[in-house]
């Protein structure tokens, strides 16, 4: 998953280091900043689609850099100095600006084009996030407005005397940032849109942890701890202690932040996990789902159905491996077996990390058998914070820069590891780092002549939906090495076939967290503490999870139908090029990309056949 982000889209328009984190969706319009937003009459009649669709895309690009602190501060080649304005007038003025601009799209003759699709999107996601005023909940439980500052202080390479004076300034920001938000959830109290009590309880604790007593104990400091020998010793004391100061201030914007959600908001959460549960809630799902799904065109109703079918395929293809193993009890003793059998466990979180390594080299090895183009950017393997691990899902990929020369970061929580069977961190690792989120996210950064919102843009089911088929490929090319292991990618793939039932269970037909949970624990291999930290964010980030297994159902009906049409011509290596070479999309997009490639490949050969013929 990338936070999704991701990076969930991942940053200042959609979730975490969209990316990651992903993902890198909904959280996004949270994160805007405080726009100079180009004048409507700026965008001229013109009747070319061609013409218009470059129009909008300026404007769009134009927009987002003004909203965005770390766009602007880009564009200007300087470090950020502030974090976004999340103001409710704020975020109405970009999406009055994205309806207007949504319009001149609708009007063109010609909606077939990736651009137009990408472009759509995101103006309906800036549009829907003012509809739905959905600033009131800045936090899912898996990830929040709070956890943003130490990501970014955790990617922060200082260089010069100027970046260390920005982040200062960036941190001086923070109590304010801390408390415009604290002004939209209050809002919430007062107008019954608040968060349900589980995600609320992990953001808490996630926020208790940054409350420390120095500076140094504040992952905020760690940029100030390698500034660079070109900055003379005596500035780098004076930045240091103006630095302990901020970072003291930003502490004290945590501890004020715990004080509000434990003294005021808690006594005001929703008693029900499902957002239906909430004035508008339904028509804030069904949104949602489209959000997330991008252009696959289902409803909650038939995302139900799909997953309990996936449910039962995957449970059968699961009971063929414990026969295989001659395993004498039930399903439910062997899945009692795998979750409390110490083999299956790591002893530290040295060995943990050291064998997700491993898996990463031997995954790397296989991709130039798969694709013929691959990203330059690298990527490691590191934990997950301890201060958020708790929480945390079991992994997740924190995208890089090729621009500013960061790697990508395929993050394992090391937390609790009695609940991280090894079985699943192949699957795990295929996912969040190569053929998964990393291969995908880095080839989009390095795409050329293209608009910046492009290499950006992640839309949920594209991004979510190749890291679950990466796991898929990866068994094809041997990568599972036991039956246990090919039992983990089971397990992990019912693990998004149950996401599709318990997601819609909840936040559609109001199902309570037991019956949400049962899905997991009667079908997968899942840990205990892996469902309860999932369920908990599929509460607080409704629709999401439904995105992942969407959009590997929608590549794997793309690579059958390509090798019906195509047989023996048929190259899965162009085929993954032909999927990722234009970067993320909506699915509708996909689709017709895919038969364009088809198209074309057909061309190609009756083309060879006309030149070799008698």
């Amino acid at each position: 998953m990338v936070d999704e982000r991701v990076n969930a889209t991942r940053e200042a328009g959609t979730v975490m280091n969209k990316a990651i984190w992903t993902c890198f969706g909904c959280l996004a319009l949270t994160m805007l900043a405080d726009a100079r937003t180009p004048e409507p009459q700026s965008i001229v009649a013109e009747t070319d689609d061609a013409a218009i669709l470059e129009q909008v895309a300026d404007a769009y690009e134009a927009l987002m850099i003004a909203a965005n602190p770390a766009d602007e501060a880009r564009a200007e080649q300087r470090a950020p100095t502030r974090w976004p304005d999340v103001s409710p007038e704020h975020i109405s003025s970009l999406a009055n600006e994205a309806r207007l601009l949504k319009g001149r799209l609708t009007a063109m003759v010609d909606h077939s084009s990736p651009e137009w699709a990408i472009l759509s999107h995101l103006l309906e996601q800036l549009i829907m996030e003012d509809q739905f005023d959905t600033a009131r909940i800045p936090f899912t439980g898996d990830w929040g407005f709070h956890a943003s500052p130490f990501f970014e202080a955790a990617n922060l390479r200082i260089r010069t005397e100027e970046d260390a004076e920005a982040w200062i300034q960036r941190l001086n920001d923070l109590p304010r940032y801390f408390d415009d938000h604290i002004t939209n959830m209050r809002r919430g109290i007062r107008t019954g849109w608040t968060s349900h009590s589980d995600p609320m309880t992990t953001t808490i604790n996630q926020i208790r942890e940054q409350v420390v007593a120095t500076a140094e104990d504040s992952p905020l400091w760690t940029p100030f701890e390698t500034l660079p020998e070109r900055i003379d010793p005596e500035t780098q004391t004076a930045l240091r202690a103006a630095g302990r100061i901020a970072v003291m201030n930003a502490v004290q914007a945590y501890g004020d932040l715990l004080a509000f959600m434990e003294t005021e908001y808690a006594s005001h959460v929703r008693p029900d996990p499902g957002v239906n549960s909430l004035a508008g809630g339904q028509e804030y799902y069904d949104a949602a789902i489209r959000d997330h799904t991008a252009g696959a065109g289902y409803t909650p109703g038939q995302i139900h159905e799909l997953g309990q079918q996936e449910v039962a395929r995957i449970r059968a293809e699961m009971e063929a491996i414990i026969a295989e193993l001659g395993y004498p009890g039930t399903f439910a003793d062997f899945l009692n077996f795998l979750r409390t059998d110490p083999q299956f466990y790591p002893e530290t979180a040295e060995d943990l990390l050291e064998k997700a390594s491993r898996i990463s080299k031997r995954l790397d090895a296989i991709l130039p058998e798969y694709f013929r183009t691959l990203p330059r950017l690298t990527y490691g393997v590191k934990p997950v914070p301890d201060d958020i691990a708790p929480g945390y899902t079991t992994g997740r990929y924190s995208g890089g820069d090729p621009e500013e020369g960061v790697a990508g970061t395929y993050l394992v929580n090391t937390y609790a590891l009695d609940q991280r069977p090894l079985y699943e961190l192949p699957a795990l690792s295929a996912h969040e780092a190569v053929p998964g989120h990393h291969l995908q996210i880095s080839l989009a950064q390095e795409l050329r002549d293209v608009p910046r919102f492009r290499r950006q843009y992640y839309a949920t089911a594209f991004g979510e939906g190749w890291g679950l088929y990466a796991e898929k490929l990866a068994g094809e090319a041997g990568i599972y090495q036991t039956p246990y292991e090919r039992f983990g990618q089971l397990s992990y793939e019912m693990w998004r076939a149950c996401r599709l039932v318990a997601d819609t269970g909840m936040h559609w037909y109001n199902w309570t967290r037991e019956e949400a949970e049962a899905c997991f624990v009667e079908n997968s291999a899942l840990a205990p503490l892996n469902i309860k930290t999932e369920v908990t964010r599929y509460i607080g980030w409704p629709g999401q999870a439904t995105a992942y297994k969407i959009g590997e159902l929608k590549i794997l009906e793309l690579r059958q139908r390509a090798k019906d049409v195509l047989g023996d011509d048929f190259d899965i290596r162009a085929f993954h090029d032909a999927i990722l070479g234009q970067g993320s999309m909506p699915l509708n997009a996909l689709d017709l990309q895919i038969d364009a490639w088809i198209a074309n490949q057909l061309a190609a050969d009756d083309e060879l056949t006309d030149t070799h013929s008698p």
